[in-house]
């Protein structure tokens, strides 16, 4: 297999125009390559300048979850901090577990901060939604968003051989009518909802309830109420 490594976004271009397979951290790929079968060729964004962006508004698609730390919110940081090993977090990167894994860590906290994608295509790079980028999984180069109010994360425990463990993101952007914005990992399915913010948590609580979010087992909904009212307290003394 011939691994490619762009220094440019014109570089990175023509090699998925010549059909090169986009090779991340190669955490999760390998394995199935080994046995599948190899690629002829891969390519890797690690030298690409604008795939390794990080800072209060951005995070590269080729940086390394290890490197993600106190320049980008709470949400985004804590999410990279509880994946996998110390091994694992370097090696690993952000496109990598967004666009190629089926655990998604990091997408709950993208959801919060309403992160729009930077990616891609033979044409040329362009920018869409997480929506569209999940669904038609072009090259991922960057996320962007709007630095929030305040945000928060909880992960529960997770058990030996079981399902992904429960996670609960939460954020309150910084506009004039700030909202909440919460995403919920249960299982493999993801939940994500916004509703205006209110001086009371228990009206926002009910506002929720009458969403996806209500429905979930009693355990998650605890959770959810927990971080729901600590985000909304941390908001009312900014």
């Amino acid at each position: 297999m011939l691994l490619r490594l762009p220094t440019s976004l014109p570089e990175a271009q023509e090699c998925l125009a010549e059909g090169a397979i986009p090779v991340g951290g190669a955490t999760l790929v390998w394995a199935a390559w080994q046995r599948d079968g190899f690629p002829e060729q891969s390519v890797s964004l690690r030298e690409v300048p604008e795939a390794n962006v990080l800072d209060a508004g951005a995070v590269g698609a080729a940086v390394l979850l290890h490197r993600i730390d106190e320049r980008v919110p709470e949400v985004l940081r804590r999410a990279a901090s509880g994946i996998g090993t110390g091994a694992v977090r370097r090696t690993a990167t952000v496109g990598g577990n967004i666009v190629g894994s089926t655990l998604r860590c990091l997408l709950p906290a993208a959801l919060v901060l309403d992160a729009r994608a930077r990616v891609l295509a033979a044409e040329g790079p362009f920018e869409t939604d997480l929506a569209e980028l999940l669904a038609k999984k072009p090259l991922l180069l960057s996320l962007h968003w709007d630095e929030p109010l305040v945000s928060g994360y909880h992960k529960g425990a997770e058990a030996p051989g079981g399902p992904p463990p429960l996670v609960v993101a939460t954020a309150v952007d910084a506009g004039a009518r700030p909202l909440l914005r919460i995403a919920v990992r249960d299982g493999y399915d993801f939940l994500d909802e916004s509703v205006p913010c209110e001086p009371d948590a228990r009206s926002v609580l009910d506002a929720l309830s009458g969403t996806a979010i209500g429905a979930l087992p009693a355990g998650a909904r605890e959770a959810v109420r927990e971080q729901v009212t600590s985000v909304l307290e941390r908001a009312a003394e900014r």
